[in-house]
């Protein structure tokens, strides 16, 4: 093993990928220079036919992706912060998202659409959203959000192999999270939960950067109550398993996203708990989301976004 920073290890992912195939390319705005660091460097090795830079034209940028995964290609269409697909989100939405359907399985869109996500940084309301939602509502997209180096490096890269369109979404605030990584190439399938804290009280499900806020109330309520933290890593495939098994132990469950409360990822999850998990539950599944309101700058974006103290509310309310 060795020691990365999270934006290290996105960009050696995508590193690995360039040099092991190349179909492989990255096309963006500002991404020879890598606005978030992500892509930094990358230009230098594989040159300016391979990291594509494009003016500030984000239909553009999904519509030439597609495009090109439509003929062989693997292109990464960085958005650069996620909030940005709503402007292409004629291409992403309908066209990514549906034609190996449409053409009865003939056509694959092998693409990745990466971008940023989350507040934290006062970056006001267009560049601080997590719209999670709207790609786990969409069929035919894929939904990837690392929360570790770890995790980030070995889902880009099964990402990049897909067949198919993945959005690859990463927080703003992890780029600089350390953890390690292996020396040698891996992946990491599609589906599969992590267990990142065992508990035996209360089942908590999180996303993203609300993993670590989630790992913080379990820290701090470690002598009175113990919290069982899963990481979905996917929201779309999507295991439930993972997490129906530990609502089977605990009989107690708080879903946390960074997402909007109202239609957002966690009224999905709790709506599958509820489903498969129903005659295990001992009280009501909780939710702890974003307010329902356009995310506020400067010193009101805390109180907009959840936080660790939200997460140990709701569980001391369901431990009564």
């Amino acid at each position: 093993m060795k020691d990365t920073v999270f934006v290290m290890a996105i960009n050696e992912a995508l590193r690995e990928e360039l040099t092991r195939d190349e179909k492989v390319f990255i096309i963006g705005e500002d991404v020879q220079q890598g606005t978030f660091g992500t892509t930094g460097g990358l230009v230098q090795q594989f040159g300016k036919e391979r990291i594509m830079d494009t003016p500030l034209a984000e239909t553009a940028v999904a519509g030439s992706a597609i495009g090109s995964a439509m003929a062989g290609y693997r292109p990464v269409a960085d958005m650069m912060f996620a909030d940005f697909m709503w402007i292409a989100g004629d291409e992403i939405f309908l066209k990514a998202a549906k034609w190996h359907f449409l053409h009865a399985g003939k056509v694959n869109v092998p693409i990745v659409f990466m971008g940023a996500i989350g507040g934290g940084f006062k970056l006001g309301a267009e560049h601080s959203q997590c719209p999670e939602a709207a790609v786990m509502h969409t069929p035919g997209l894929k939904l990837v959000i690392p929360s570790t180096p770890y995790d980030a490096k070995g889902l880009l890269k099964t990402a990049i192999r897909d067949n198919n369109p993945v959005v690859f979404f990463y927080h703003k605030a992890l780029l600089g999270f350390a953890g390690q990584i292996p020396e040698e190439e891996y992946t990491i399938p599609f589906g599969v939960a992590d267990i990142k804290r065992e508990g035996t009280d209360v089942t908590v499900v999180a996303t993203g950067m609300m993993v670590h806020h989630a790992l913080a109330a379990a820290e701090q309520l470690k002598d009175r109550i113990s919290l069982e933290v899963i990481d979905p890593r996917t929201l779309e495939p999507f295991d439930i398993d993972t997490i129906v098994k530990s609502v089977e132990k605990t009989s107690r469950a708080v879903v946390v996203d960074e997402d909007t409360l109202r239609c957002g990822v966690t009224g999905e999850i709790a709506a599958q708990i509820m489903e498969k998990a129903f005659d295990y539950l001992d009280a009501p599944v909780q939710r702890v989301a974003a307010a329902n309101m356009p995310i506020p700058g400067g010193y009101m974006e805390e109180h907009a976004l959840p936080q660790p103290k939200d997460i140990i509310a709701a569980v001391e309310a369901l431990m009564g």
